[in-house]
């Protein structure tokens, strides 16, 4: 079985809540943090499966629609192989928050999903994000997870960047 790599989107790959942008609602609105295309470029190169799973709650509340969600994400990962990286697929509720489905983060439904469909073993991939809902989520899902940013969320790990938590992952598993 393969290991993979489950990344959130908005504050670990793009800006979120910044100078530039409070929130991604159209494509113009994009912008990967620094390093976020050469983090997935490093771990796809080393043989992870890169999967974003995502809580897009805009959708559901009316502020976007989701062509225009597709058209985000066609984007980003555009940008990323670009790079010379690759995510295998991209999952998302578009549920409004509290809707009370079985996909949206905490709960691990978009993880364990694509590690079915793909023959992912969990236990030796990695979930990582930069809220409490993302560590919940991979810790769920028996992934490995990794926070990005200061606040104590009870990750297994923690780091400033995906391209550090990135830089790690590969000496962690033996892979530089």
């Amino acid at each position: 079985m393969k290991k993979a790599i489950f990344l959130d989107r908005d504050g670990v790959i793009n800006e979120v809540l910044s100078d530039r942008v409070k929130f991604v609602n159209h494509p113009s609105q994009l912008y990967l943090l620094e390093g976020a295309a050469k983090a997935v470029r490093l771990l796809y190169d080393k043989g992870f499966t890169i999967f974003v799973v995502t809580n897009q709650g805009g959708v559901g509340l009316g502020y976007m629609k989701e062509e225009m969600l597709q058209r985000i994400h066609q984007k980003m990962i555009g940008e990323i192989e670009k790079e010379g990286g690759r995510i295998q697929e991209v999952a998302y509720c578009a549920h409004a928050p509290y809707a009370g489905c079985s996909c949206r983060k905490p709960g691990p439904g978009m993880i364990t999903t694509l590690a079915l469909k793909h023959g992912i073993n969990l236990e030796h991939s990695y979930m990582i994000g930069d809220r409490d809902v993302d560590i919940l989520a991979g810790k769920a899902a028996c992934a490995k997870t990794i926070l990005i940013g200061s606040e104590d969320h009870g990750a297994d790990y923690r780091f400033d960047t995906l391209f550090e938590a990135a830089v790690w992952i590969l000496k962690e598993e033996n892979l530089v």
